[in-house]
């Protein structure tokens, strides 16, 4: 869309806070309002339109944003991708499905982040396994530990006693060791002027957290969206956007507002639901058992 190039744009020498601003002077849109304008963007392609409703959801796009800071990408650069995947939303959305923007633009802002952190990554080319996202996130802190805190490689001994407490191979200590000390960004660079002169690295590693553990959740989670994205298939397309809507939208719509859309009555919008939920745990309880999973009841 390219009706976007007078946006306010985020940069390292403007500085977040300056950005976060000049966002905040954009007014939150009525729901009234925001239908109007979707109606604009979709049947007569209103480039006014959509521009506003774009820079009514900025914010929203920079707090998704701010969530992933832990991943070592210049902030700035993780709030234009939010932006992008905004726009798209925009571009996309519908306002006869009954829901809000910004319910349905989570899911494009958070999918635009999350491609452009895998585009990104050339620094350590990561592995899918657990133990090798728990290594990466957990070297730093291990050299510390045997007091390997210079560049270069590691001394055997210490080689050898990082394998050991993080439960990986020799191997893999040393090629990661020193993809992190030779590759393409290095860990020592300064992230953006208005962090105060704060390294990458230091953006890697939670020093509140156990990010193995943390690293194990997200796999089990990403196993249960999987199982979910999967079950999905047994619903038909109105028993999938009710539940969507009702049970997996941040903002759940109401039974008032779906019997609206669908002009049947609250009990009925209900019990498809309801049905539809049972449904769903049924064909994931299936599918967990062929791999292996437990899915609660």
């Amino acid at each position: 869309m390219s009706t976007y190039t007078n946006l306010p744009a985020p940069s390292p020498e403007q500085g977040l806070n300056r950005y976060l601003q000049e966002i905040r002077k954009f007014p939150l849109l009525e729901p009234e309002e925001e239908y109007m304008l979707a109606k604009a963007w979709v049947e007569r392609q209103d480039s006014q339109a959509a521009h506003r409703l774009v820079t009514s959801h900025l914010r929203l796009a920079a707090k998704i944003a701010m969530g992933y800071r832990g991943y070592g990408l210049p902030q700035a650069e993780v709030i234009s991708e939010a932006n992008v995947g905004l726009m798209q939303a925009v571009k996309r959305f519908d306002p006869e499905k009954g829901f809000r923007l910004a319910t349905y633009a989570m899911w494009w802002i958070r999918a635009a982040i999350q491609e452009y952190i895998l585009r990104s990554w050339s620094l350590v080319k990561l592995g899918t396994t657990s133990a090798q996202k728990k290594l990466f996130f957990n070297l730093r802190k291990a050299k510390a530990k045997v007091g390997a805190l210079e560049d270069g490689d590691l001394r055997p001994e210490n080689v050898a006693q990082i394998a050991k407490d993080l439960s990986v191979t020799e191997g893999e200590v040393v090629e990661m060791n020193r993809r992190l000390a030779g590759s393409d960004a290095s860990l020592n660079a300064t992230v953006g002027s208005e962090d105060g002169g704060a390294q990458w690295q230091d953006w890697l590693e939670d020093e509140d957290s156990d990010q193995a553990e943390a690293y194990a959740e997200q796999d089990e989670m990403d196993a249960r969206r999987s199982l979910l994205a999967q079950a999905m298939s047994v619903l038909n397309e109105r028993e999938r956007d009710i539940l969507m809507q009702r049970r997996l939208a941040e903002e759940p719509v109401t039974l008032e507002e779906l019997s609206a859309s669908y002009g049947v009555s609250r009990e009925r919008i209900r019990q498809i639901e309801v049905r539809a939920f049972e449904k769903l745990q049924e064909k994931m309880r299936e599918l967990a058992r062929g791999k292996g999973m437990v899915v609660p009841g």
